[in-house]
């Protein structure tokens, strides 16, 4: 296998500091799931982190956690738990590890980071813009722990984001306020807000519950600074990922995914811009230096999808995968905006899983274009429809129009009884071959 082969990927050097800020974060919410002054908020990757964090809350992000089951081989044993208490097997199986983990009591993130386990929620928040699968996931935990669920609900298909989508949003981002004022016990200050955003300020029916459980007083100013945080960390993250459309790329796709935590998890916290700056400093150092991430770099891919294996398979051929759909997800520009629910709005409906067929084609076109890609690698995640882009003719559509060769790898997020290792194996290497065939360097 290639994995016996020395690796042909720099290490970087950074990743000790990235693996110190991860434990770290972990290791505050432990203290704050046992401690009953603490507030914790469980929400959706790309959910409203910005504002439950303006509240003081720690926040948890069960994704994160099912992506760690997978990548710690227990989702297997986890999903019949899910399957066996009605949960099916051909829903999301981030879900369903979850949910097994949570039944089986079992959990990566003891042995990893020495916590007693998932921390209790106070609070649970979701965002439907990656699926509806998060709204059912998050429902379960609402019936285990009697907490309160709310929530964002957005359009998906999205061509143009326009002023109408954004007014829905808006409200609704608002009216999560009453809950996180009760959860949280600090105070909305309704007049400071009316003055600054009235605009764009419409109360809505979640407002009251989430006062009531918060318990804290809204504060806009916090508001604000957490996130124009999230916003310089989204501007340094996006910095590490197009520094890949260097030649020899200096990071490569798996890489990020590793990378990607701060951006994730701890937006809206200094502490990720830190991690970033560092980032970058030795991944410009590598470019001054002529060095890439993959030796001898001959061909550049790109990924779309969220399987994250086969680093070393690829790097044996001289491939880099340069750039993805998955890693880009966690860059929002419109963080940016003056008003920050209009900001938060935006920035969680532009995400490319939201917007429909003809905007994903413009947007890889462009992708393939600025990186110099030489093939694509489709991932078709068996229980993630909404992360799998091949379905609809999107390939084809590329294909014709840029001449490039692609491959549908079949397989899933967590369940590997939906994959197979050496019919993936094969499919990467004949694409290799294919580009060897049309001349194309070697």
């Amino acid at each position: 296998m290639a994995e016996e082969q020395v690796s042909r990927i720099k290490k970087i050097n950074a990743t000790g500091a990235m693996k110190a800020l991860m434990t770290e974060y972990f290791q505050e919410l432990d203290r704050a799931g046992q401690d009953p002054g603490a507030k914790v908020a469980w929400c959706t990757s790309v959910g409203p982190a910005e504002l439950l964090r303006s509240f003081g809350f720690y926040v948890y992000f069960p994704e994160n956690h099912g992506a760690m089951l997978g990548s710690s081989r227990l989702a297997g044993d986890l999903i019949p738990a899910a399957n066996a208490a009605g949960y099916s097997p051909d829903i999301c199986s981030y879900l369903t590890s979850d949910i097994g983990s949570y039944l089986s009591r079992r959990t990566p993130l003891t042995p990893a980071f020495g916590m007693a386990g998932v921390p209790r929620p106070d609070l649970l928040v979701f965002n439907t813009n990656q699926c509806r699968d998060v709204k059912d996931w998050f429902g379960f935990y609402e019936r285990e722990f009697g907490v309160p669920m709310v929530g964002i609900d957005t359009m998906r298909s999205i061509e143009t984001v326009t002023a109408n989508h954004l007014e829905g949003l808006i409200a609704q981002h608002k009216a999560l306020i009453p809950t996180l004022e009760a959860v949280s016990g600090r105070k909305f200050d309704l007049d400071r807000l009316k003055a600054v955003v009235a605009s764009s300020y419409r109360w809505g029916a979640l407002i009251p519950t989430l006062e009531a459980v918060s318990g804290r007083k809204f504060d806009l100013d916090r508001l604000k600074a957490v996130v124009a945080s999230s916003y310089r960390c989204t501007r340094l993250w996006k910095k590490v990922l197009r520094l890949a459309e260097r030649r020899p790329s200096p990071i490569t796709f798996f890489d990020g995914t590793i990378h990607m935590g701060p951006a994730v998890v701890l937006r809206g916290d200094p502490r990720a811009e830190t991690y970033y700056e560092t980032l970058i400093a030795e991944l410009e150092a590598r470019i001054a230096a002529g060095e890439g991430a993959v030796a001898g770099e001959t061909y550049r891919f790109y990924w779309d999808g969220k399987m994250r294996e086969h680093a070393e398979l690829f790097a044996g051929h001289g491939v880099c995968v340069t750039a993805s759909t998955y890693c880009n997800s966690w860059i929002f520009e419109a963080l940016g905006d003056a008003d920050p629910f209009a900001g938060m709005a935006r920035a969680y409906t532009e995400l490319f899983i939201v917007r429909g067929e003809k905007y994903k084609l413009d947007y890889l076109e462009r992708m393939v274009r600025d990186y110099g890609i030489d093939g694509v690698v489709y991932h078709d995640a068996k229980t993630c429809p909404n992360n799998s882009n091949n379905r609809y003719g999107l390939p084809e559509r590329l294909a014709a129009k840029l001449g490039l060769p692609y491959v549908v790898i079949n397989g899933d997020l967590n369940d590997l009884r939906l994959y197979s290792e050496e019919q993936a194996r094969t499919q990467f290497e004949a694409l290799v071959e294919q580009l060897r065939e049309a001349g194309q360097p070697s």
